[in-house]
């Protein structure tokens, strides 16, 4: 299987992820998954794929992600992990939500992702499987994206909370100060398009086969849900990504308005300082466990 030219920029993470990949026993589904790929293949077009395909793929992985922190609300052990305990979520907010993401989804969304099969032609991006690119060059382009998205969402994120932007545009997204993991794409049409736009930067710079689309659709729907979620649930496996950002980050910034502007990762906030509310409200936390 191929890679583009962008290998030498995340080799670091190719070499380690490859080295892993070789520890592993060899995958026993690859050859159903190649059997259904070739099927896609041969019975859709490359319009349908790219496009019907790509929406598919999004809303099935958006509630499906959204699915654990719904249940979460009717298993009273879990509520020790909500994070605002005393904001519990309500039918009627959740209603609200998932019309304005039936909006958001195919008045807003839908017409981007039309865009998919042009983008593929224009750019010969392949559909094929011998040219997609094994799970680890996958896995490094997925974080290679997620270090670029994560980049312009700080700073666009950190200009629409401008005192004169931030009640025409940002403010919807700050109608539930206790987020739940639907809401994590409940938004203003503007924001959901300026803000999304930095989700295509990477697939521009990365994307060498359409699986990579797919990918990192399941990735970034996967984040942003979590830190949405408003349950901090213990053994979280994304944790495990250097510098993640996580769930009680970004549940601050919502219950306050302020700080922890970046999207995955904690770094531009720490450089930039716009985590110090975070940081002492998290040791003012700490010293009333210890009293």
């Amino acid at each position: 299987m191929e890679i583009n030219n962008t290998a030498h920029i995340l080799g670091p993470a190719y070499f380690a992820v490859e080295y892993v990949d070789s520890m592993l026993p060899r995958n026993p589904f690859q050859e159903p998954l190649r059997g259904a790929w070739d099927y896609m293949l041969n019975n859709y077009t490359k319009f349908q794929i790219a496009t019907w395909g790509s929406l598919l793929v999004h809303e099935v992985i958006y509630f499906l992600f959204c699915l654990p922190g719904f249940i979460f609300q009717f298993i009273p052990f879990m509520q020790k992990y909500k994070i605002q305990q005393d904001k519990p979520e309500t039918w009627e907010r959740q209603w609200k939500c998932f019309k304005m993401l039936m909006f958001s989804h195919f008045c807003i969304q839908l017409p981007l992702i039309c865009g998919t099969y042009y983008f593929t032609e224009f750019f010969n991006i392949p559909y094929d499987w011998d040219s997609m690119p094994r799970w680890p060059y996958l896995l490094g382009q997925c974080f290679g994206c997620a270090v670029i998205e994560d980049t312009w969402h700080y700073f666009l994120h950190r200009i629409f909370h401008h005192k004169r932007l931030y009640k025409y545009i940002h403010k919807v997204h700050h109608e539930f100060t206790s987020p739940f993991g639907m809401q994590a794409e409940y938004a203003h049409p503007l924001e959901t398009i300026v803000l999304g736009t930095g989700f295509f930067i990477g697939i521009m710079v990365f994307c060498n086969h359409v699986m990579l689309l797919w990918a990192w659709v399941t990735f970034r729907l996967l984040e942003t849900i979590d830190v949405h979620s408003g349950y901090d649930i213990p053994l979280n496996p994304l944790h495990l990504i250097p510098f993640y950002a996580g769930t009680r980050f970004h549940d601050f910034h919502h219950m306050n308005f302020v700080g922890n502007y970046a999207s995955t990762f904690t770094w531009w906030d720490k450089l930039f300082g716009t985590d110090w509310q975070y940081n002492r409200f998290q040791n003012k936390q700490e010293e009333k466990k210890t009293q």
